[in-house]
């Protein structure tokens, strides 16, 4: 029932490409369900892609979408990692950073009693 097409395990080429450190973290995200193999859910580590298959998965705050392009032979450098790949996913708008330092320094006495004025309830 082979068809030719090469295949890999989906833990495998998650790692090959790159978007898990180990394989074995790429593992636990397919057998806890957070991985999806073309529209379906892939519960086993062993599962099969082959190129032309669309993974769906969390990556930190980012849902990634992405379309197997090849089947790697190791993994190897970013840009041989990114050749096995087409990103689908939506472009997301850029998280605000952290308020940066604005140069005020410390309240002086009159910012302090007006900030204590804000804090304090009612009934002083």
């Amino acid at each position: 029932m082979t068809d030719g097409t090469p295949k890999i395990r989906i833990d495998k080429w998650l790692w090959h490409a790159r978007f898990f450190k180990t394989r074995s973290l790429a593992g636990k995200q397919v057998s806890a369900g957070h991985v999806r193999l073309n529209g379906s859910k892939a519960l086993k580590p062993a599962q099969n892609v082959a190129p032309g298959d669309v993974l769906t998965f969390a990556q930190a705050k980012v849902i990634r979408v992405v379309r197997v392009e090849a089947i790697g032979e190791r993994r190897g450098p970013a840009p041989e990692a990114q050749a096995l790949y087409f990103d689908m996913t939506e472009k997301q708008e850029k998280i605000p950073a952290n308020p940066k330092f604005e140069g005020k320094g410390r309240p002086d006495k009159k910012a302090r009693r007006a900030l204590d004025l804000t804090r304090k309830p009612e009934g002083f």
